[in-house]
């Protein structure tokens, strides 16, 4: 397992959280997606050999948020 920190731009409210963790959640491989938004990041532990950092960062785009 790898455990990878990205810092999120655009959250603001627990709706915001949600989308985030739930998107990068369902994704193959993932174990955790936990976001703090006070320090606008989101933490990832995910198996790399099924998953890449490159969909993580797609996923959050496709929500609607950028990715630093």
């Amino acid at each position: 397992m790898e455990k990878q920190t990205f810092i999120v731009e655009g959250m603001s409210c627990n709706h915001c959280k949600n989308a985030v963790e739930t998107a990068v959640g369902a994704l193959p491989g993932v174990k955790t997606a936990e976001v703090d938004l006070a320090a606008k990041q989101l933490t990832v532990e995910f198996d790399a050999s099924i998953l890449s950092i490159a969909r993580i960062k797609s996923a959050i785009e496709e929500q609607g948020y950028d990715v630093a």
